[in-house]
């Protein structure tokens, strides 16, 4: 079992990780050997609340298909070893961002000081630009 917070736990059964071909360049070996890893995770295994469900659909985005899989390619390091633990650090990162919640955004004003020092401002560039007319152009 694998914990990511106190209520939720997988297990590494659950975890499907198969390895292969990663794209892009690479020397000799790019073209035989199967380093990256794919890890798939059906995430209707587990049970959530709804709320961590949304937040996990939203921050999955892509890598969430419509059957509820979660799927994350790893193929940073050069052996199946560290793209597989690399994969499984990505996912349970993931579940764990989805299970806390955001703080709510607590309305404020801004203070009197501010505003003044936003009025001084903006007379001081009005001042600068009105400078810059040409003395006997009047409206």
């Amino acid at each position: 079992m694998v914990r990511i917070t106190r209520e939720i736990a997988i297990n590494e059964n659950d975890i499907e990780v198969s390895f292969i071909r990663a794209s892009g360049p690479g020397g000799q070996n790019v073209n035989k050997l199967s380093t990256a890893a794919q890890l798939r995770y059906d995430t209707r295994r587990l049970t959530l609340a709804p709320d961590v469900t949304m937040r996990l659909a939203s921050l999955a985005g892509q890598r969430m298909t419509r059957d509820g899989v979660i799927v994350i390619h790893a193929q940073r390091f050069r052996t199946q070893e560290r793209n597989r633990a690399d994969a499984i650090d990505r996912l349970i990162e993931l579940l764990r961002k989805a299970a806390t919640r955001p703080t709510p955004r607590r309305a404020t004003r801004p203070t009197l000081a501010s505003k003044k020092r936003r009025l001084e401002g903006k007379k001081r560039r009005g001042n600068v630009k009105a400078t810059r007319r040409p003395a006997g152009y009047e409206d």
